[in-house]
């Protein structure tokens, strides 16, 4: 399967903000969009709206540990990874799966030539594989088996401990 394919499936909608605004209006946005990241934008003059970056909810969290919550009020610029790792729509969901793996993200632009038209994030992948698992060709029985044991094991009530 391409990347492509998972665009097609999920829409067009980008979650974007310019890389002046501030991490709290980034963090808003994100809320709004049910998204953890965001991709940056700088609008230039001569080249229109330019891709230089994507700010995510890690990349928050770990300046409000580092710096306190004073990166709040702070440009996005400030915290944002600069040149991210992206794909275009023609790349395989294995290669995208690979550098998610490989550098630890979970949000991938996807690029035409320089034109942003979408983000693939792990949720995206991951319901892909949903997809894949549901069709694939069990006898109904065994369908339903499945179906009875998840069910089951949502209703079971598990301690939780939290690491001291």
């Amino acid at each position: 399967m391409k990347v492509e394919d998972i665009l097609r499936k999920k829409g067009t909608r980008i979650g974007m903000v310019r890389i002046n605004e501030t991490v709290s209006t980034a963090l808003r946005l994100m809320k709004a969009e049910n998204t953890g990241a965001l991709v940056v934008k700088d609008v230039c003059r001569t080249e229109g709206n330019t891709v230089v970056g994507v700010i995510s909810e890690r990349d928050v969290v770990r300046a409000l540990v580092d710096r306190g919550p004073g990166i709040l009020e702070q440009a996005v610029s400030a915290l944002m990874t600069r040149d991210p790792y992206c794909c275009s729509p023609s790349d395989s969901v294995r290669h995208v799966l690979s550098l998610m793996d490989e550098h630890g993200i979970r949000h991938v632009p996807v690029l035409e030539g320089s034109t942003l038209v979408g983000v693939v994030s792990v949720r995206d992948l991951i319901r892909r594989q949903l997809e894949e698992l549901s069709g694939e060709g069990l006898p109904v029985a065994a369908t339903a088996a499945a179906t009875a044991a998840a069910t089951a094991a949502e209703s079971w009530d598990f301690p939780v401990v939290a690491n001291q």
